[in-house]
């Protein structure tokens, strides 16, 4: 019980020094509160960021190896662009070898993308479509919500037909009366089927981000009879999805150079003449960047905290000059050392969580402004984070103060004034 009443009687006397000098202990705060806000502000919308980057990310997929010319990440070794342009593109005949040979893998697709397309129906155009040629096992590697219709089937793939499965927005815009499955659309002056069409995603964070509403998947086969490959064509991506039981792909990764290197005949000691890109490589970079971002939110709100820090000591060096009459009554009485101690200790810390306690409540009020496609949340954790740094700067801030008050003389003490 001892212990609850010296909590008590510390939150007691720091509530009757905040109210007895209101306006001091409100400047000396107003450091504190500032840091705080500056540092979980900071850290709240760089993790609002880094999540709607994420999601706005996620037709990158998991799990997923790709095979391509070029590397996503170029290195101070890395060589010349001008061999990565002497790189050969995967193709037909490595995916079908990828497809048989593969035992680490769940799926394996062949891709070729080709953006800002004009899709027609009868009067009604849209520009600005991605459109996909993909293998029979796309949708076994990368996801494709389908909200109406169906996936291409293996004769629809294999006989490279012109069926088509269509984002929502593309669907909207070219049939807002009525469904789109089996209707015709023309796409380079070649009429394709409906056959599918996806669930509306929504806009991303970034203007221009790929999403679902505005991309459109067709056979690998009709793809390429609309559009030239080669150096200066399109150049196709091979993406193998790794086995839950492998979650850092490196049993994959070795296959799969392994692999390459021999279906491209290359030599002991020729290097690779392909790169192998992961998702988890984008998501590290992502990563990088705002972990700079938040070392330099703790830069700024570290001078506000430091200064706030000092104002709080200087309110606990008043605090014991005024209270050392009663400091010495409470010694005379048996009171120990460490009851004083922990009594001004507390009190610090109390005045510390309230001014942290305004600053996360400011950082609240900023996550319900509307940010359009940036969905601010303030979480749990930033929340712990704010008020652990508010005691921390609380016992640093009066530790000094308390260590004076507790080791004054009880008489000394009784007869100051």
């Amino acid at each position: 019980m001892i212990y609850f009443r010296l909590v008590f009687e510390s939150f007691r006397f720091a509530w009757q020094a905040l109210r007895s000098n209101l306006l001091r202990t409100i400047l000396s705060l107003l450091g504190v509160t500032i840091g705080i806000f500056a540092i979980i502000s900071v850290f709240t919308i760089v993790d609002s960021l880094e999540r709607s980057i994420r999601q706005s990310m996620s037709f990158v997929g998991e799990r997923i190896v790709y095979v391509e010319k070029w590397p996503w990440i170029f290195k101070d070794d890395d060589i010349p662009w001008w061999k990565f342009m002497q790189r050969p593109s995967p193709n037909m005949r490595e995916f079908r070898f990828m497809e048989e040979q593969l035992e680490n893998d769940e799926g394996v697709a062949l891709v070729a993308r080709r953006g800002s397309n004009t899709f027609k129906q009868r009067n009604n155009s849209m520009s600005g479509i991605m459109l996909q040629g993909v293998t029979q096992d796309f949708n076994k590697v990368a996801e494709v919500p389908i909200a109406e219709g169906r996936f291409f089937t293996q004769q629809e793939t294999d006989g490279s037909r012109n069926v088509i499965i269509i984002g929502a927005e593309v669907a909207s815009n070219l049939f807002p009366y009525g469904s789109a499955l089996g209707s015709s659309i023309r796409v380079r002056s070649q009429k394709f089927t409906v056959v599918g069409v996806m669930e509306k995603q929504g806009a991303g964070l970034f203007e221009g981000m790929p999403t679902n509403d505005k991309n459109a998947y067709v056979p690998f086969g009709a793809f390429g009879k609309m559009f030239a490959g080669g150096p200066r064509g399109i150049q196709p991506t091979l993406m193998i999805k790794g086995r839950a039981d492998d979650p850092n792909l490196q049993n994959l990764e070795y296959e799969v150079k392994g692999k390459m290197r021999t279906i491209r005949g290359l030599k002991p000691y020729e290097e690779d003449n392909f790169a192998i890109n992961r998702s988890e490589m984008m998501a590290d970079a992502i990563g990088e960047m705002f972990s700079i971002i938040g070392i330099a939110g703790w830069v700024i709100g570290g001078f506000s905290i430091l200064v706030g820090g000092f104002g709080i000591a200087n309110i606990m060096f008043v605090s014991v000059k005024e209270r050392t009459n009663i400091i010495g009554i409470q010694k005379s009485l048996g009171a120990k050392n460490f009851f004083i101690l922990f009594q001004f200790l507390f009190e610090s810390v109390f005045l510390s969580l309230i001014g942290g306690g305004v600053g996360i409540l400011l950082v609240s009020l900023i996550t319900l402004i509307p940010m359009g496609a940036l969905d601010i949340i303030l979480t749990p954790g930033n929340i712990l984070l704010g008020l652990g740094v508010s005691v921390v700067i609380g016992v640093l801030s009066g530790i000094i103060p308390a260590v004076i008050a507790s080791h004054l003389d009880p008489v000394i003490a009784i007869r100051s004034k």
